[in-house]
């Protein structure tokens, strides 16, 4: 049928070894960079001079990124602010937001740079919502003024976002497929569909054909002392065999498909962001294979020329908790609050360990094309200032636990991209009635 299309009626031995995976197809770009890996660069401090270096390493790269912009110029240290006396003009100070309260009618931040802090009062409005959904720890810039009674009150809020993105684009029309959160080793891990998933690639699909990336977002395993009483719920008991299980798995993934792996705070390893890739002494099968990259978490490539932010995704437990309108069913807005703050995991102190690091390695320094996440183990899909974000699920169907606090995942879906055009098709690979929260599509189906 594809000869057809091209109107070409001789089939030869170089379209058997193409259709096989045995010989790559020239008409499908196949460029692949790694762009920023965490592994190698980790140089951890300790105690509270390690913290402070992390929050310095924070506040320069965030101050550089909105240095920028024209009222950058106008930006005092909140020192000196403080010590101003007499003064109705509008004035203009940045820093990390270490504090912020609400009420009905104010919202009171309180807002640090290296000099000194302050508190700032936002009134209620448009300006009011904008603070009410300050993360924690994270980097902004104020417009304000004096009151009569003393204190500053808030004009505006700025923060770091990215700008307006124009997207890089694959010249060929090449495939990327997006995963996340199989959990291999849990007794929930949905083996079948992730086996139907790798043999529809190496089918004769026309899509299928197409794919030469595969990109997985952490939590490749259940892990082992993970939660309480996880032994309950193991297939597999060790990280060694739960990773020899891995491996058996992706094995079958075409030779000619790369494969990027970041790890997931269920994985071997460091839990504390940023984590190195998993550890090789686990399993040097999946460090051995070609065309396998064990990167750390996070981590940032390039395929065909198209930049990918590769995230697990832990901070997006610590956004639902503090911040108004955002869930877990929607990771995809929570993401945005990432791209808006230039900060994977802005909050600190909550449920994400972060490790004092000389170098804060969660700032998003260079605008991706695509911003990947897993963790939450909901497909979610947004597209922000030309960033197409993407949230891609989880292989584990529905645990007790899961279940028992009503949440219910959307798990076995491939999420794939044309990295020519950035459409984004969605392949439904669940087989059992009780998995079924969209309705199922024999074929990949456009998402908006």
């Amino acid at each position: 049928k594809e000869k057809t299309k091209q109107k070409q009626f001789l089939i030869n031995e170089e379209d058997f070894e193409i259709y096989l995976g045995i010989k790559d197809d020239e008409e499908h770009q196949v460029e692949f960079e790694i762009l920023s890996d965490p592994t190698n660069k980790i140089t951890s401090a300790e105690g509270v001079e390690g913290y402070g270096e992390l929050f310095v390493s924070r506040f320069n790269k965030l101050r550089q990124i909105m240095s920028d912009r024209p009222e950058s110029k106008k930006v005092k240290d909140i020192e000196s602010v403080k010590s101003i006396t007499k003064n109705d003009d509008e004035m203009y100070v940045w820093g990390l937001v270490t504090d912020r309260k609400s009420d009905r009618n104010i919202t009171k931040v309180t807002v640090e740079d290296p000099t000194s802090s302050m508190e700032i009062v936002v009134f209620e409005g448009d300006l009011k919502d904008s603070a009410d959904t300050l993360l924690m720890d994270q980097f902004a810039m104020f417009k304000i003024v004096p009151a009569k009674n003393g204190g500053f009150f808030a004009k505006d809020i700025i923060l770091p976002d990215i700008p307006e993105h124009t997207t890089n684009r694959s010249k060929t029309e090449t495939y990327a497929v997006f995963l996340s959160d199989p959990h291999i080793g849990s007794k929930f891990f949905m083996e079948e569909e992730l086996n139907d998933f790798i043999r529809w690639m190496s089918s004769a699909d026309p899509i299928a054909r197409k794919i030469r990336f595969v990109l997985i977002g952490g939590d490749l395993i259940d892990g082992v002392g993970v939660f309480p009483n996880q032994n309950k719920v193991l297939e597999q008991m060790t990280t060694e065999e739960q990773l020899q299980k891995t491996f058996e798995i992706l094995d079958k993934i075409p030779k000619h498909v790369k494969v990027m792996l970041i790890s997931g705070n269920h994985d071997a390893g460091r839990k504390a962001l940023p984590q190195p890739a998993i550890p090789k002494m686990y399993n040097s099968e999946l460090w051995d294979r070609e065309n396998f990259f064990m990167l750390g978490n996070p981590s940032m490539v390039s395929l065909n020329g198209v930049k990918v932010l590769m995230y697990h995704g832990q901070s997006i437990d610590d956004v639902v908790r503090t911040t108004p309108g955002v869930s877990y069913d929607k990771p995809a807005a929570v993401m945005r609050h990432f791209l808006k703050a230039r900060h994977m995991s802005p909050i600190y102190g909550s449920r994400t360990p972060i490790a004092p690091e000389t170098e804060d390695m969660m700032v998003i320094d260079d605008v991706p094309d695509i911003f990947h996440a897993g963790h939450v183990h909901f497909v979610g899909l947004d597209m922000y200032k030309g960033v197409l974000i993407i949230n891609s699920g989880a292989w584990q169907r529905q645990t007790d636990f899961q279940e028992s606090v009503g949440i219910t995942p959307t798990p076995g879906m491939a999420i794939i991209v044309n990295l020519q055009t950035m459409k984004v098709y969605q392949k439904d690979f669940r087989v059992q009635e009780s998995d079924f929260v969209e309705p199922k599509h024999a074929e990949p189906a456009p998402l908006s």
